[in-house]
């Protein structure tokens, strides 16, 4: 009979290690870029700026999407992130899902926008009530939202603009 038991081998067999039935199981978070894309390095200081580079993201499509485009100090774009895609009139938006983009991204203010494609820019309840809770979140957080967009292929309607209606 051979026991090793100081390589772990009894009777010539490896036997498994003994497992800690309660450890904590360890993660990794990190941000993983899609595409190699170079943002712009001129600093979005205008709801015209911010509608023009972010409604191309909007083209051609039939349903609700929203999204965040998280900025550094200076305002510049580091990347832009689809919190959700939804129905042909709403989009299930959770502050959670918003902001944990913005955190990996080590954004210091953001931009969110979606869409609307009947084509009418006025927002609904909802995004007023969405709006208001972003912002809430945002300024604990202290990542400064800077304008929450709707888009529409023909115009756009800013909350920034309008001195956030609806808080």
């Amino acid at each position: 009979m051979a026991i090793h038991s100081s390589q772990g081998l009894l009777n010539g067999i490896r036997q498994p290690k003994p497992r800690n039935e309660y450890a904590v199981p360890r993660y990794r978070v990190t941000l993983v870029r899609d595409n190699r894309a170079v943002p712009p390095s001129s600093p979005l200081t205008t709801s015209v700026a911010a509608t023009a580079i972010l409604r191309p993201l909007f083209a051609g499509l039939d349903r609700e999407q929203f999204l965040v485009c998280g900025l550094d100090a200076k305002h510049r774009i580091i990347g832009v992130n689809i919190v959700s895609i939804g129905s042909l009139t709403l989009a299930i938006v959770h502050p959670r899902e918003v902001f944990k983009p913005l955190i990996l991204m080590n954004a210091g203010a953001w931009i969110c926008a979606h869409n609307h494609p009947s084509g009418d820019v006025t927002p609904s309840q909802e995004d007023r009530v969405l709006t208001s809770r972003l912002k809430q979140g945002a300024d604990l957080l202290g990542i400064r939202l800077l304008d929450h967009l709707i888009l529409t292929d023909e115009g756009y309607y800013s909350f920034a603009d309008q001195s956030w209606p609806g808080e």
